[in-house]
């Protein structure tokens, strides 16, 4: 059987990627202390978080890099850590504007917006494609792609993609899924959430529900393989 397009380029198999609800951190948004927000989605069914809050200083980020470790290990999730210093782990993701080409790193994402962005990978391992949908925490950013633009982009990715931007509803999850996205980024709806956990959850089964109906183009996508240039 032929390999979808998102996964068919690389070589490197047994690699495990980001799927499902890949959850992104803004302490400043966060209801709670960010380690208990992390928890509660953990809790939630998350298996994948995002480590942002750059403007910390680096000892301190890196502490909150190695409490989150902790968190996620328990329930078999991994941390990746925004920027290129992967703060003692292994896995970076980056923004669309560089470093070109990628750090040397165990596991490599990049934000990407449109195809121009997307033709420029290297060797990253799955990317974000954003906004989907107007989002709260960046009002005025886009435009949104829309679950049109999301399958278009998705059918020229050489990796699998995560879709970024407004996602709060089971409904918006499920919409992305079937425009072949691997999992949904999200961040407000989970920072903000008095409930992190049932958000969580709900969020998890709706993809969960969309790869059972055969939904998307790489269904699930929990491994593929690192693109070539």
């Amino acid at each position: 059987m032929t390999a979808p397009a998102s996964v068919a380029l690389g070589a490197r198999p047994d690699r495990t990627l980001p799927s499902g609800v890949v959850l992104l951190t803004d302490r400043r948004l966060a209801r709670r202390p960010l380690a208990e927000v992390v928890e509660a989605a953990v809790a939630g069914g998350v298996r994948w978080v995002v480590l942002r809050e750059k403007d910390l200083p680096r000892a301190e980020r890196a502490a909150l890099a190695a409490e989150l470790r902790a968190i996620l290990a328990d329930a078999g999730g991994r941390l990746i850590v925004a920027g290129p210093d992967p703060l003692d782990g292994d896995a970076v993701h980056l923004p669309a504007a560089g470093p070109y080409p990628p750090p040397a790193a165990g596991l490599v994402g990049r934000s990407c917006h449109d195809a121009a962005e997307l033709a420029r990978l290297t060797t990253e391992d799955y990317v974000t494609l954003s906004p989907v949908f107007p989002t709260r925490t960046k009002p005025g950013y886009g435009p949104p792609l829309h679950p049109a633009g999301l399958r278009e982009l998705i059918a020229t990715s050489r990796v699998p993609v995560l879709a970024l931007g407004g996602v709060e509803t089971p409904a918006q999850v499920r919409e992305c899924v079937a425009a072949g996205a691997a999992g949904v980024a999200v961040l407000g709806a989970l920072m903000r959430a008095e409930d992190p956990a049932e958000v969580a959850a709900a969020l998890t089964a709706a993809h969960e529900f969309a790869g059972r109906a055969g939904h998307g183009a790489a269904r699930p996508a929990p491994t593929a393989t690192r693109g070539e240039p």
